[in-house]
């Protein structure tokens, strides 16, 4: 939940503007009326208002009070161009291990990490079912699970997306070693060496990694920065490259923080079907929705088995415990030798907790807080970014998980700044690492999944410092 009340009140007034209830041009309360109706002090109407400032809802107009406006930060990304030379998929690889290979000391700042923080996540209902497993599964869990992985977590994850909107035998699901291994498992299924395999762009890194050293080829397909995958390009590039499968991340995809519109996922669905390319969607991201209301997955749409659907608990729950899950559609039987060859079995100890969690340890509650936290931490980095990075700067605003992608002027070149912030004990993923086509030298993605803190400020602010010496 959010922490102080300023900011409690800054996201009530943030809701009202963005359904539309608030106007742009309208006049806010005064402070003093403000802190009558909410039942709050002067100085916690002062600060909400202050945050709303910081990121452009509002306005202060001399002698008049303040004002709704839209954001300043409103999108206006800039389309990339095209390099003229494809990057070598080592290249990523390179750049992953500067960024991610270093055992990093306490006082290291990192907003590279796209996970929660500790401090976010259960620990103490996750401890009892530990201890629970121990005492009653403690022979069971040292053994080789079911390559299916076990019953009860099955179980309980088909439940869970029923919740979503998809109806699922847990006969037809798979444990897994966390997303990655899902969607590796898609590829293998479905594909071929050679095939050529649709993705967004830009991407997650790992995506690159997963379908190159599968041997296959992965397209690149232009992206709007909050509605996902232009569908017009999809659409091209599949009569143009008549392409094996299609993997997209629908909900709060990384690096963009974009969603797919549920209308246009009912479309991809459809059109997919008709051309007979297998869909890969990756959900990871779809529980962490900051609205009222979980977005819905491509395969909520699916009535005949054409989409292969991956998540996982890494980003919601228990990112060390690395269980995933593959919902196999058409191709069961494929996945399931797939997982025979590629890891044999999940941890069964693991499966075990989480399955006994899930039963137990009120995921929906958590799940709430969690929403919560994110998006209070979402809009206070923001703010940051905003007051602190130079003039010229373009901010997403996702409407749910982890990240937060960050446009900086052209002379700015990121992977040269993460050489500086380095040496700062600072580092974040420069915008090189999310696509082998497309020259993203002046972006960069900020994850969020540490709460904000005074370190984490720092770390905005010193970010900053380095920015504005660099476009000097």
């Amino acid at each position: 939940m959010a922490r102080f009340k300023h900011e409690r009140l800054a996201e009530q007034f943030i809701g009202l503007i963005e359904r539309g209830e608030l106007k742009a041009g309208q006049k806010l309360p005064s402070l003093r009326m403000m802190s009558k109706q909410q039942g709050v002090s002067l100085m916690t109407a002062y600060q909400a208002i202050n945050s709303l400032q910081g990121l452009g809802y509002v306005e202060s107009r001399p002698k008049s009070g303040y004002y709704v406006r839209r954001p300043k930060q409103k999108i206006s990304f800039r389309r990339q161009q095209k390099l003229s030379q494809k990057k070598n998929p080592k290249s990523i690889d390179e750049l992953v291990q500067l960024v991610y290979g270093t055992n990093r000391s306490t006082e290291y700042i990192s907003f590279a990490l796209n996970t929660p923080d500790v401090e976010l996540l259960p620990a103490t209902k996750l401890k009892q079912s530990i201890l629970h497993v121990n005492r009653n599964r403690s022979h069971s869990a040292l053994q080789y699970g079911p390559i299916q992985g076990i019953r009860d977590l099955r179980e309980q994850i088909a439940v869970l997306m029923a919740n979503s909107g998809i109806e699922v035998d847990s006969d037809e699901l798979l444990i897994t070693v966390g997303c990655q291994e899902a969607i590796n498992l898609a590829i293998t299924a479905c594909t071929a060496l050679g095939d050529k395999i649709l993705i967004e762009s830009p991407t997650y890194f790992g995506v690159f990694q997963a379908i190159s050293s599968k041997g296959r080829i992965p397209v690149e397909v232009e992206t709007d920065f909050e509605t996902g995958v232009v569908m017009e390009s999809l659409f091209e590039a599949v009569e143009k490259h008549k392409p094996a499968a299609c993997l997209l991340v629908t909900n709060f995809s990384n690096p963009l923080g974009a969603s797919i519109p549920d209308s246009d996922k009912e479309r991809i669905v459809r059109f997919m079907r008709q051309k007979k390319v297998t869909l890969i969607e990756n959900d990871i991201y779809g529980e962490l929705y900051f609205g009222a209301k979980r977005p819905r997955s491509c395969k909520s749409f699916d009535r005949d088995g054409s989409v292969i659907y991956c998540s996982s608990f890494s980003k919601s729950l228990a990112p060390g415990y690395r269980i995933g899950w593959i919902e196999s559609g058409q191709f069961f039987d494929q996945i399931f030798q797939a997982k025979i060859h590629q890891s044999v079995a999940t941890s069964t100890l693991n499966q075990e907790i989480l399955a006994h969690f899930l039963k137990n340890g009120r995921y929906d509650l958590h799940l709430k807080r969690l929403r919560k936290q994110l998006h209070t931490q979402s809009l206070r980095y923001q703010e940051q970014i905003l007051a602190h990075f130079p003039e010229g700067t373009v901010l997403s605003r996702p409407k749910g998980g982890f990240v937060l992608w960050v446009q900086l002027p052209p002379s700015i070149n990121t992977l040269k700044l993460l050489h500086l912030a380095m040496q700062q004990q600072l580092n974040f993923a420069p915008g090189q690492l999310f696509s082998l086509e497309k020259d993203l030298h002046n972006y960069l993605r900020i994850s969020i999944g540490k709460p904000y803190d005074e370190k984490v400020e720092k770390g905005l602010q010193l970010l900053g410092k380095l920015l504005h010496s660099s476009s000097e």
